[in-house]
C-alpha cells in the first residue's frame, strides 16, 4: 500500500503541476494520456476509502485541473482535446460510482461506459441482471450529488429517474436513505412538474414511520412542502394525518419533530383559510390538552422538558406558517393566487388560545429561564410572520413580557420587545403598552448594570439593539421623563469595553443612532454635552489597542457621527483627550496624534475615509504599521 501510495503521489504531482505544459506538446499526447490513465487507476484503486485504501482521494483535484486546462485552450485545440478526453471523463463517472458503493461480498466486474440513467433503467427493469442494492444506491447518490450542485430543471433525464424511483426494491436502510435524499434534491424540479409529485410523495410519507429514516424522510418532506406547497392542497389531509401519527407515536428525535412542524407550516400556508383553521385545530389540539394538564401539575424536571418540547413544536409551526403572501413565487405564465383571507387571521385565532394557556403555564414556571425562552420564541416567530395581524395581541403580550423580564431578565425577552417596537411602536393605539414595556425593561436592565453586567453579555447585546431600534423607529420613547437617558448612555459606554465582539458592535450601533438625535431630543442633546467626552475617551482607548482590530469600522462610525452632529464639542474634546502622554498608546508621537485629530475633524462627509484613517491610526498605536503582518489589512 505504501509503495502504490507513493507512486500515485508522483503521478498526481506531475499531472497537477504540468498538465498545461504537457497538453501543449501535441506530439506527445499519447504519453500524457498514459499518465492520465495511471491517475485514473489510482482513483479507482481497489478497496473502500478510507478503510482499506487512502490513495484514491489524492487524485480528485487533478480531474478539476485537467478539465480547466482543456477549457482554457483556443476553440480548435479545445475541440481536439475534448474528443480525446471525453471518453476518459465517462470512464471517470464509472470509477467514481464504483468507489461510492457500499461494500459487498464480491467485487464488481467491468462496467460499460453507458450513462448512469440507462444503467439504472436496465438495473431496475431487467430480469436477467442480478439485483444489487449497492449498485442502485451508488447511482442514486450520483444523481443526488449532481442535482444538488447544478440546475436540473430542464434535464430530460429527471422524468425517467422520478418514474424509476417507485420501482426500486428498498431492501435496507442505506438505500432507503439515499432514495429519500435524492427525492429531496429534486424538490425544485417537482415544483415545476407537479404532476409527478404523486409518484414519490407516498414513498416519503411511508418512510416517515421508520425511525431509522428519520433525518432523510423528514428533511425531504420539508423540502417538498417548502418548494411545492401550492400544488400540495390535494395531499394536505394525508400529509397532516401521517405527520400527526408519527408525532404522537414519538418516532422522531426532537430536532426532526421541529423540522416536521416547519414542513406542516409551509403546507398549511397554501390552503384556504377555513382549511388552515380546521387543520391547525386538528394538529395542535393534542398539544393544547397536554399543556393544560401540565399547567395544573406540580413543576418537576420531566414536566419542564415536556412543556419546552411542546412550546418548541408550536414555535417551529409558526415560523413557517405565513398566510400573508397570497402569491405563488413561481415564474411562468400561470401566476396562481390564493384567496385573500376574510375575517380574523386563523393563525391569530389559534395563537390567542395558545396565549391563554401559556398564561396558565407561566403562573407556575415564570422563574424558569428555559420555559420563558421557549415562550418568547413562539411569539417572536409569529410576530415576524403575522406583522399587523398580530395587533390585537400587543397589549397582552407587552404585559406578559414585562412580568417575565422582571422575574428573570433574558435576552430573548428583549429581542421580542425589539420586534414589537419595530412593528408597532409608530402606531398611536399601540404606543402606550409598548412605551410601558420599554421603560420597564430599561429600568430592570439598568439595575442589572449596577449589580455587574459582565456575566450577561447576551442581555447587554440585546438591550443595545433594542435601544438602537427605539431611536430608529420611535425616538419619542426617549422623550419620557421616567427614562434615565444619562444612565442608559453611561451603561452603553461601559458596554463598549466588553470583550465580546457582538456586544461591542451593538453598543456602537446604539451610539450611531443616538448621536444624530442630539438636536431633536432634548434629553439626548443634554447627556451628550455632559458625557460625550467620556464616550470619546472610550472610543480612543478601543482604537489605541483595547478592542479587536476587526471592530475598528464600528468605532470609526461613532467618530464620524460625533464629527457630523457634535462638531464644536468634538473639536474641543479630541484635542484635550489626546493631550496626555502615552494616551491612547505609548507608541504615538504628539505629531501623529495631532495629525489624526486634524484628519478626523476635516472629514465630515466621507465615512469610508474616516474608516481608513482609524485603521491607519490603530496600526500606529499597536506598533504594526508597515509590517507584513498587516499588508492585507
Amino acid at each position: 500500500m505504501e509503495t502504490s501510495h507513493g507512486i500515485c503521489r508522483i503521478a498526481v504531482a506531475l499531472g497537477e503541476n504540468h498538465s498545461r505544459a504537457l497538453l501543449d506538446q501535441v506530439e506527445h499526447w499519447q504519453s500524457f494520456l498514459a499518465l492520465v490513465n495511471m491517475i485514473m487507476f489510482c482513483t479507482g484503486i481497489p478497496g473502500h476509502y478510507p478503510v482499506n485504501e487512502t490513495t484514491s482521494s489524492l487524485t480528485l483535484t487533478f480531474w478539476y485541473t485537467l478539465q480547466d486546462d482543456i477549457l482554457s485552450f483556443e476553440a480548435e485545440k479545445q475541440a481536439v482535446y475534448q474528443q480525446v478526453y471525453r471518453p476518459v471523463y465517462f470512464q471517470l463517472v464509472d470509477v467514481l460510482l464504483h468507489k461510492a458503493q457500499f461494500p459487498s461480498d464480491e467485487e464488481y466486474g467491468f462496467w460499460s461506459s453507458a450513462t448512469s440513467m440507462s444503467k439504472l433503467g436496465r438495473l431496475l427493469t431487467s430480469s436477467e441482471e442480478p439485483y444489487s442494492w449497492q449498485h442502485t444506491e451508488a447511482l442514486l447518490y450520483g444523481f443526488q450529488s449532481i442535482a444538488e450542485t447544478i440546475d436540473v430543471n430542464y434535464s430530460d433525464v429527471v422524468p425517467g429517474l422520478i418514474g424509476l424511483i417507485p420501482r426500486i426494491s428498498i431492501s435496507n436502510v442505506q438505500l432507503a436513505d439515499t432514495v429519500m435524499f435524492t427525492i429531496g434534491a429534486l424538490s425544485e424540479w417537482l415544483a415545476d412538474h407537479p404532476v409527478m409529485i404523486n409518484s414519490v410523495l407516498p414513498l416519503v410519507l411511508h418512510a416517515l414511520g421508520n425511525p431509522e429514516l428519520s433525518v432523510s424522510s423528514v428533511s425531504t418532506l420539508k423540502k417538498i412542502c417548502r418548494e411545492c406547497k401550492y400544488d400540495l392542497p390535494p395531499y394536505a389531509a394525508n400529509i397532516v394525518a401521517v405527520s400527526q401519527d408519527v408525532l404522537m407515536k414519538q418516532i422522531h428525535k426532537t430536532s426532526q419533530c421541529m423540522w416536521l412542524m416547519q414542513a406542516l407550516g409551509f403546507l398549511l400556508s397554501a390552503l384556504q383559510v377555513e382549511e388552515i383553521l380546521k387543520n391547525l385545530h386538528s394538529l395542535i389540539s393534542p398539544y393544547i390538552q397536554q399543556l393544560e394538564k401540565l399547567a395544573e401539575e406540580i413543576p418537576n424536571p420531566s414536566n419542564k422538558l415536556a412543556i419546552v418540547h411542546i412550546l418548541g413544536l408550536l414555535s417551529n409551526l409558526f415560523t413557517t406558517l405565513d398566510i400573508s403572501h397570497h402569491e405563488d413565487d413561481h415564474e411562468g405564465p400561470e401566476l396562481r393566487k390564493l384567496p385573500v383571507p376574510q375575517g380574523p387571521n386563523p393563525v391569530v385565532v389559534v395563537l390567542q388560545q395558545v396565549f391563554q394557556l401559556i398564561q396558565k403555564v407561566l403562573s407556575k414556571w415564570l422563574n424558569d429561564a428555559q420555559v420563558v425562552e421557549a415562550v418568547c420564541a413562539i411569539f417572536e416567530k409569529s410576530v415576524k410572520t403575522l406583522l399587523d395581524d398580530f395587533a390585537p395581541m400587543v397589549p397582552q403580550l407587552c404585559e406578559m413580557l414585562g412580568r417575565m423580564y422582571s422575574t428573570i431578565p433574558q435576552a430573548s425577552a428583549l429581542d421580542l420587545t425589539r420586534q414589537l417596537v419595530h412593528i408597532f411602536a409608530h402606531e398611536p393605539a399601540h404606543f402606550p403598552p409598548i412605551e410601558a414595556l420599554f421603560l420597564l425593561v430599561t429600568s430592570v436592565t439598568l439595575t442589572l448594570f449596577q449589580q455587574g453586567p459582565r456575566d450577561h453579555p447576551d442581555i447587554v447585546d440585546s438591550f443595545m439593539q433594542l435601544l438602537a431600534q427605539a431611536l430608529k423607529r420611535k425616538p419619542d420613547l426617549f422623550l419620557c421623563e421616567r427614562l434615565d437617558v444619562k444612565a442608559v448612555f453611561q451603561c452603553a459606554v461601559l458596554a463598549l469595553k466588553f470583550p465580546e465582539a457582538p456586544t461591542v458592535k451593538a453598543s456602537c450601533g446604539f451610539f450611531t443612532e443616538l448621536l444624530p438625535r442630539c438636536g431633536e431630543v432634548e434629553s439626548v442633546g443634554k447627556v451628550v454635552q455632559e458625557d460625550g467626552r467620556m464616550l470619546l475617551i472610550a472610543v480612543l482607548e478601543a482604537i489605541g489597542g483595547q478592542a479587536s482590530r476587526s471592530l475598528m469600522d464600528c468605532f470609526a462610525d461613532i467618530l464620524f457621527a460625533l464629527n457630523k452632529h457634535c462638531f464644536s464639542l468634538l473639536s474641543m474634546w479630541i484635542k484635550e483627550a489626546l493631550q496626555p502622554p502615552g494616551f491612547p498608546s505609548a507608541r504615538l508621537s504628539p505629531e501623529q496624534k495631532d495629525t489624526f485629530s486634524q484628519q478626523i475633524l476635516r472629514e465630515r462627509v466621507n465615512k469610508r475615509r474616516v474608516k481608513e484613517m482609524v485603521k491607519e491610526f490603530t496600526l500606529l498605536c499597536r506598533g504594526l504599521h508597515g509590517t507584513d503582518y498587516t499588508a492585507d489589512y
